[in-house]
């Protein structure tokens, strides 16, 4: 083909923000792992929380003496907001940070890889927990100080570097882990009714990669929150791991549908701080089950809320509105999340059918229904 009919063929440019760089991964691998933090920076500064910087500061101290680090800690205020990116940016520019490392939950994550790009900074993540996939991904969810979903950030790169250290992810609550399997079951279910049916060669593979990740959750997550044996860190792997190569293959709709929309609306309401991002995504998945029944008819959907809401009550997974501690939010308040869940921009019309707040209003009420626990329903007056 000449060079003439190649330039008269449309073309876009899209790259593609798949893996970190480099994913090192083991027991007790953070105190290792100075030297491949020292190869992107010898400034870095600290995105963690008090407690984790008590926690790891001998660990800190040794890393920087053997390798010759200039540390410096931000205490990262609990959300990924403007506002605290504005007071990072300005630390980092203070201490000539030239790497960002980020060290704890989901939303420190991402304020560290939005830290690093909005300060052209290679950025290092060290999950604290096995509560998201934060750690992997190019995205950055922007929330109000007060915790409120605002918008999403795509970023250019995946971090330069993921540190997993599970000896650091076992000392986390067992709740962590348990709203982590919650958060990557949600990559079948979002997945395969938003990307089921593409032809495209990458997003194929990372539905079938979501389908698996859904099996090895169902069948190995029981055992893996009763013990710390090689299930419990195959369960670790899927939650951070695995959960984030789906995202970066499959792109924004391999990530987010319904049931992310959900909690995106879920977090205005001020009774929702109590609960964590995957708790609130799993009741997610229930809901968009649901619409799917309510809206297509699907049997399918139905059968599948019923064999998660069985797996939900054995590992402790919210199935209602009153198991989230929400059974007193209004009626307008619950009207406000599904209007929020419904807004323009949302990831919810990522369904393969129109849906309306009336409609994810009468689905987030009736999650049980039909289901062995259904009874809870008509004994919390249906506001389940």
């Amino acid at each position: 083909m000449s060079a003439s009919n190649h330039s008269s063929t449309p073309t876009s440019l899209s790259p593609l923000t798949i893996a970190p760089n480099q994913v090192l991964r083991g027991w007790g691998v953070l105190p290792e792992s100075g030297g491949s933090i020292a190869a992107l920076g010898t400034r870095p500064l600290v995105v963690t929380s008090s407690r984790l910087r008590k926690q790891l500061a001998s660990t800190w101290g040794a890393i920087a003496g053997e390798h010759g680090l200039n540390l410096d800690f931000a205490d990262f205020s609990g959300e990924c907001s403007e506002v605290s990116l504005a007071s990072l940016k300005s630390q980092a520019k203070q201490h000539r940070a030239d790497v960002i490392l980020g060290v704890g939950g989901g939303k420190s994550l991402d304020t560290a890889k939005l830290l690093g790009e909005q300060t052209h900074c290679p950025v290092v993540t060290i999950p604290s927990s096995g509560a998201t996939c934060a750690a992997w991904t190019a995205l950055s969810n922007i929330y109000s100080p007060d915790g409120a979903f605002a918008y999403d950030v795509p970023l250019a790169h995946c971090p330069a570097l993921l540190i997993l250290d599970y000896q650091l992810v076992q000392t986390a609550p067992r709740r962590t882990l348990v709203a982590g399997i919650g958060d990557a079951l949600a990559k079948w279910y979002e997945a395969s009714i938003s990307s089921g049916h593409s032809t495209q060669t990458l997003v194929i593979g990372a539905v079938q990669q979501a389908r698996v990740l859904r099996d090895i959750l169902l069948q190995k997550s029981l055992p893996a929150l009763n013990s710390s044996d090689g299930d419990w860190q195959e369960v670790v792997d899927g939650t951070v791991l695995m959960a984030g190569l789906i995202g970066g293959l499959g792109g924004a709709q391999c990530r987010t549908v319904a049931a992310h929309a959900i909690h995106n609306g879920l977090t205005h309401l001020p009774e929702s701080k109590q609960t964590l991002h995957g708790e609130k995504v799993a009741y997610g998945i229930l809901v968009q089950l649901r619409l799917e029944e309510l809206i297509q008819g699907s049997q399918l959907a139905r059968s599948g809320r019923q064999q998660l809401c069985q797996f939900y009550q054995q590992v402790g997974l919210p199935m209602s509105l009153t198991d989230l501690g929400l059974a007193g939010v209004s009626l307008e308040g619950l009207q406000n999340v599904a209007e929020i869940a419904c807004a323009k921009e949302s990831d919810i019309h990522r369904l393969p059918f129109a849906v309306s707040p009336d409609q994810v209003l009468a689905a987030m009420v009736s999650t049980q229904e039909n289901t062995l626990f259904s009874g809870a329903i008509a004994a919390d007056g249906g506001n389940t």
